[in-house]
């Protein structure tokens, strides 16, 4: 948090989550599905396709070494991202965001310097079949640079998403200081109402807080 960083967000995803922020990346019009801000986008006005030198040319015009690869469901398309990580020099820093259901590639395993899963609780509207590929969840875990990123809301509902939690943690055998609870909100009000009941259940249970900087610094909204 706080680090200058290269976002590259790739479009296309194997999920379909109900609050997902960034529906533009993957709901495109004719797919059937119903987002609950409803309506769907033109593949053709949402998604640029372009070569790995385009894309090496725009990462090398940044003044930082730190790229993080996110989405829609970036390991999607590791095949091609393999080819683009490979020609970044070593003293870049890569990132993955991940929904956790796809096993990274070797190539990718070596490469990358922290993975940041976000395994879907029932809150996603998804079904737990879908939503946790244990294979996948284990190979992350043996790369030992992953850490686990769960979107939890707040009232009523914080009971149930804690618990899910917590069965998820049992499972895999996961570390406290792997584990973050961040809350779901995409305005700066919606995080400020939320985030003090999140961060107590965080706490109560020895896991940690994720804030969501870029949206109480810039607000909601793409480029965020």
């Amino acid at each position: 948090m706080g680090r200058p960083s290269v976002f590259l967000r790739l479009s296309g995803c194997n999920l379909q989550c109900v609050w997902c922020d960034t529906p533009y990346t993957w709901n495109w019009e004719g797919a059937g599905f119903t987002h609950a801000d409803g309506g769907a986008f033109r593949k053709a006005d949402e998604q640029l396709v372009l070569p790995v030198a385009e894309v090496m040319r725009l990462l090398e015009g940044f003044d930082c070494r730190s790229l993080v690869l996110t989405g829609g469901e970036p390991l999607a398309q590791q095949r091609r991202l393999a080819g683009l990580l490979h020609e970044l020099s070593e003293d870049w820093t890569i990132d993955v965001e991940t929904n956790g259901t796809i096993q990274p590639s070797s190539e990718l395993r070596d490469r990358v310097s922290t993975w940041v899963v976000s395994p879907k609780l029932g809150n996603s509207g998804l079904e737990e079949s879908k939503a946790v590929v244990p294979s996948a969840i284990e190979s992350l875990i043996a790369t030992g640079r992953a850490f686990f990123k769960f979107v939890v809301r707040s009232g009523e509902n914080i009971g149930r998403d804690v618990g899910e939690i917590s069965a998820f943690v049992d499972k895999f055998g996961l570390r406290g200081d792997q584990v973050f609870l961040m809350p779901e909100a995409r305005t700066p009000g919606e995080l400020e109402a939320r985030e003090s009941e999140v961060a107590a259940s965080a706490l109560a249970k020895g896991w940690r807080y994720s804030d969501r900087l870029h949206i109480r610094i810039y607000g909601g909204g793409r480029g965020v």
